[in-house]
């Protein structure tokens, strides 16, 4: 065997689970938008979506206190606002101003879409139970918006320690699924 030792800790690197995602979240006035890469498709209907939100994170507590969100997702084009977003607390900073994002109203949350993402996924807390030990939310969309002028989005993934990697070329092989 040619294979040698991983580390541990750059295993997250190989299961990155999806794109890196902008989460937006609100509450009495104020918005709030993280960079998120801990998450998974839990369900397809109704879709459910599994995510990991530091206890130590702004958006930890605005989703606990309305228990909705919108889940932005980005294009590479949006890279430099992604990783801003990601390198700053909105305890300090309002994102949408700070990094020239445009917050567009949602129809069924509070919280409001990023206008340059490329979809957005409106959300709701349905499953607090794993929050208090893992961090660990279960949502439910209830509403999605795509762009149709962005048939092929170039979505990027987190792989660690700063390395991303950028959503190519889309194969497609049978399936019995429909």
């Amino acid at each position: 065997m040619s294979k040698v030792s991983f580390p541990l800790s750059k295993v997250y690197g190989l299961l990155e689970p999806g794109p890196v995602v902008l989460v937006s979240t609100a509450r009495e006035g104020r918005v709030n938008i993280m960079t998120m890469s801990w998450h998974t498709m839990l369900e397809f209907e109704p879709p459910l979506v599994g995510c990991v939100i530091s206890n130590s994170n702004f958006t930890f507590d605005l989703l606990k206190a309305t228990k909705e969100c919108v889940i932005n997702i980005p294009t590479v084009e949006l890279s430099k606002q992604v990783v801003g977003c990601g390198n700053s607390s909105g305890r300090t900073v309002d994102k949408f101003k700070g990094f020239g994002l445009a917050p567009v109203d949602a129809s069924c949350v509070e919280a409001p879409l990023i206008d340059q993402c490329y979809a957005n996924l409106e959300c709701r807390v349905v499953d607090q139970k794993m929050v208090a030990k893992y961090n660990f939310f279960i949502l439910e969309v209830v509403k999605a918006w795509v762009d149709p002028e962005k048939p092929h989005p170039r979505t990027i993934h987190h792989l660690g320690e700063g390395a991303f990697m950028v959503a190519g070329e889309t194969i497609h092989l049978p399936s019995k699924m429909k």
